[in-house]
């Protein structure tokens, strides 16, 4: 599915002007997860960072022991109203 021509033949905009308006959501959702802030889309679901502790791991080829960085992820919670539409 392309998500800009959905968007803009449901919102009955220009192709140019649905694609601003997908791309100022995705900006502010990324800015918010940057930050470290949750983003909510009431129905939709939630979005929030997720901290990954440092570990060791095994490299698959070799056995050698690796260490593997700390990091940040982001994790989706879909919303009651998502996942009654999919069921």
């Amino acid at each position: 599915m392309d998500l800009i021509a959905a968007v803009a033949e449901e919102s009955d905009l220009p192709k140019t002007k649905a694609t601003e308006v997908v791309d100022a959501v995705f900006a502010a959702i990324e800015g918010a997860l940057k930050k470290q802030e949750e983003v909510r889309l009431i129905g939709f679901g939630t979005f929030v960072t997720a901290k990954r502790k440092a570990t060791t791991g095994h490299n698959p080829r070799t056995g050698e022991e690796i260490k593997i960085p700390a990091s940040n992820s982001v994790r989706f919670k879909p919303g009651k109203t998502l996942k009654d539409a999919v069921n």
